[in-house]
């Protein structure tokens, strides 16, 4: 069986040679994630490097144990800080054997997946994740049955473009492996399509 934790390096490691290479714009471009830009996801992604668990538990005090308004909050103030420093943390081997507290490797490729497709879907650019990482998401997050995102999955069938990938029947989404995942993460793609909520 594949080390989940060995995908998160070279999705994280994809995202920053790509960013590294990209245009000074693109880190302003807006990402899948509502209102935030490129560089809110990557203050997100990379908050783990910066913070220990006193401070993260401080951070989660300050915003009384709300997770979403801490992301938030995180996110806007560090996302002023140098794209270097930003690149650089990207990389850090800290990162990639980080995983989110109770969701270990599975829950630190899903955070590295679906964070690197807010990004490169938005700039409309290659999946950063191998490939088999793709699939790998996509079977967990539709083997919740859309409950992770708050989705209604009852009548609908996925099926990937790029790889022998397919679930449900209903109502047919086609897409490439990185869209899938991105649908079944609850975002809304570049052409308007998301997936229906519960």
């Amino acid at each position: 069986m594949t080390d989940l934790q060995s995908w998160v390096a070279p999705t994280y490691g994809g995202l920053a040679d790509l960013l590294d290479e990209a245009p000074a714009e693109a880190w302003d471009a807006p990402s899948l994630c509502e209102e935030w830009r490129v560089r809110h996801v990557i203050a997100h992604v990379t908050m783990p490097v910066r913070m220990d668990a006193a401070r993260f538990g401080a951070e989660m005090a300050a915003a009384r144990g709300d997770f979403t308004v801490l992301s938030n909050t995180v996110a806007a103030r560090d996302a002023s800080l140098p794209v270097g420093e930003l690149l650089e943390q990207l990389r850090s081997p800290g990162l990639h054997a980080w995983e989110p507290p109770g969701g270990g490797s599975a829950g630190a490729l899903n955070h590295s997946v679906i964070h690197s497709l807010d990004v490169t879907i938005a700039l409309d650019r290659v999946p950063v994740a191998p490939a088999e990482a793709l699939t790998t998401v996509l079977d967990q997050l539709a083997g919740a049955n859309g409950a992770i995102f708050g989705l209604d999955l009852t009548d609908v069938r996925l099926e990937a473009t790029d790889a022998a990938w397919t679930f449900g029947s209903g109502s047919l989404f086609r897409a490439d492996a990185g869209s899938l995942v991105a649908l079944l993460a609850g975002r809304t793609l570049p052409d308007g399509r998301s997936l229906p909520r519960a």
